[in-house]
């Protein structure tokens, strides 16, 4: 049976929507705005710089990185974001999400900066130390998922709170477009003022020394948005559930939200006392109790991230050389090296227009009408449908009057994973979980989305190269080819649909409704079902 709630958590439940929410909104987007610009920028420059470190002389092609060196460059930053995700996450429960949060935005901003520097002018030394900072760069973004999410849901009320996290995590969208815009911005600049012949005609002159600056720069500048709100996010109060069900003081949660919603709450003391010393709720992270609890709700939200992320990271970091198969990227030789990152920054950026940053504000608009589980079904779906709509006839798509029909189609598979697994599997772990683990539970299971991302940034590098060895990128074993890589990606997504059924729905219900937290024994826990009943 429930108890009556907390003065002050009923007071953030019910709360009308108020330019606090748009304030928390903006200073938690701006983070994920940067983690996106970050960790996806890097798939801009990777072709730049193996013209420049890996030139060789006489080849046919222009240098390529290395499949060792191009697979820690890609996937170096989801190492660290993995160890900051848990890291992190497991902090905030312990210190507070405030005390936290300020210090993920200066590790993101200190190793934005220090990415585009190097140590010695060897491809050695510039790789060793772009990864090293690649990594801390990382750690930063990994603490920004679990925090991010965690002060968004408890600050929400819960008739608008699925809108309100999924348009944080929205403005990853932004980040991705804004990444290639400044790329398409930088690259045209440098392309007028340092003209250069192609690959094919001149190999030596068509990468010309500045290029060595265009991808410090378009690294560097991710130090920016986060900068900018360091003193926003100093600024912001502790959130109230984990003043009063952690930290167990009522006066400073009254106190704060009485700031932040401008009306008079009462600290009622004496019940966040009685609350604590309640035997039922005094269990451990994976102690039995606990597993019984949140167990499978836990398995639900690691599974569906790690599914996703393995197909959602592949695609992003494999999308140049499918637009090189379809001829959005000419061949490589018949580019000089900053025209090359035009052309590949012009595709990324028109993939996050047309499909991205769409399927992330449908989410926002969806998420509390539908729910999390329709949207979360209804993407792993269509990501099924279209990948083997992609892959079964991929030798059609290749043809030059089909191009059209493939953009149209790689767009959609990205629009439902955005309008789908993408956003909701951020949102409802930072919904499901007991406040005093909800920072953790989160961490964890984004720290498996990164997991599966690693999964598809160092799997796809391999797998989709030519099983023709003559035909593989420089350096390379023979791989299963695009098409075949297509298939697997759609078997994962279909997967995802199966552990979607462990998800429990949390749309306009209170997060102690959801957690069991405002639950009089342990004998009655919240029904959380799965599938709403109608």
């Amino acid at each position: 049976m429930a108890k009556d709630q907390l003065q002050v958590l009923n007071a953030l439940d019910v709360a009308k929507t108020q330019w606090y929410h748009f304030t928390a909104i903006i200073i938690a987007g701006m983070g994920f705005f940067t983690d996106a610009y970050d960790l996806f920028c890097i798939s801009l420059v990777t072709k730049l710089l193996g013209r420049i470190y890996y030139h060789v002389d006489g080849a046919e092609k222009p240098g390529t990185l290395p499949p060792n060196v191009a697979a820690a460059v890609n996937g170096v930053a989801f190492c660290g974001t993995l160890a900051g995700q848990l890291f992190f996450g497991w902090l905030g429960d312990k210190l507070g999400r405030k005390k936290v949060y300020g210090m993920t935005l200066m590790v993101m901003v200190l190793c934005s900066v220090a990415s585009g520097l190097s140590f010695g002018h060897e491809p050695k030394a510039v790789m060793a130390t772009l990864c090293f900072f690649r990594f801390w760069l990382g750690f930063g973004i990994g603490g920004d998922y679990p925090l991010s999410a965690t002060i968004m849901s408890e600050y929400a009320n819960k008739k608008t709170r699925g809108a309100f996290v999924s348009a944080v995590f929205a403005m990853q969208g932004f980040g991705i477009m804004a990444g290639g815009i400044f790329a398409i911005i930088i690259s045209s600049a440098f392309e007028a003022k340092f003209p250069a012949p192609a690959y094919a005609d001149d190999a030596l002159r068509s990468t010309v020394p500045q290029a060595d600056l265009v991808w410090r720069i378009i690294l560097m500048v991710g130090a920016i948005p986060a900068a900018m709100t360091y003193y926003s996010r100093s600024k912001m109060p502790e959130t109230a559930r984990y003043t009063a069900l952690v930290a167990k003081d009522a006066k400073q949660a009254a106190s704060d939200m009485s700031k932040v919603l401008q009306m008079e709450i009462e600290p009622e003391q004496q019940k966040v006392d009685e609350i604590s010393k309640e035997k039922s709720k005094a269990f451990s992270l994976f102690s039995k109790e606990f597993m019984s609890r949140h167990g499978l709700h836990l398995l639900g939200t690691t599974s569906t991230w790690f599914l996703l992320d393995i197909a959602f990271y592949s695609q992003n970091l494999f999308q140049k050389d499918i637009f090189s198969a379809i001829g959005w990227i000419p061949p490589a030789k018949s580019m000089n090296a900053i025209q090359e990152v035009f052309k590949i920054a012009r595709a990324q950026t028109l993939i996050a227009l047309c499909s991205t940053v769409p399927g992330y504000w449908f989410t926002v608009a969806f998420i509390d009408v539908i729910g999390r589980f329709a949207i979360q079904m209804m993407g792993f779906f269509f990501m099924t449908v279209f990948m083997f709509a992609l892959a079964i006839p991929y030798n059609h798509w290749t043809h030059k009057e089909n191009r059209i029909g493939f953009v149209i189609m790689y767009s959609l598979t990205f629009f439902f994973a955005n309008f789908g697994p993408n956003a909701t599997t951020f949102v409802v772990p930072a919904e499901i979980f007991p406040a005093r683990f909800r920072s953790t539970c989160h961490g964890i299971s984004a720290a498996s989305g990164k997991l599966g991302a690693m999964v598809g940034a160092f799997g796809f590098l391999y797998l989709a190269q030519s099983p023709d060895k003559n035909k593989t990128d420089a350096g390379y074993p023979p791989g299963i080819g695009v098409r075949n890589s297509l298939i697997v990606l759609g078997v994962v997504n279909f997967l995802g649909i199966l552990f979607t059924f462990l998800v429990p729905e949390s749309k306009g219900k209170s997060l102690e409704e959801m957690s069991g937290e405002n639950e009089d024994n342990e004998n009655s826990i919240s029904d959380n079902r799965t599938v709403p009943i109608v």
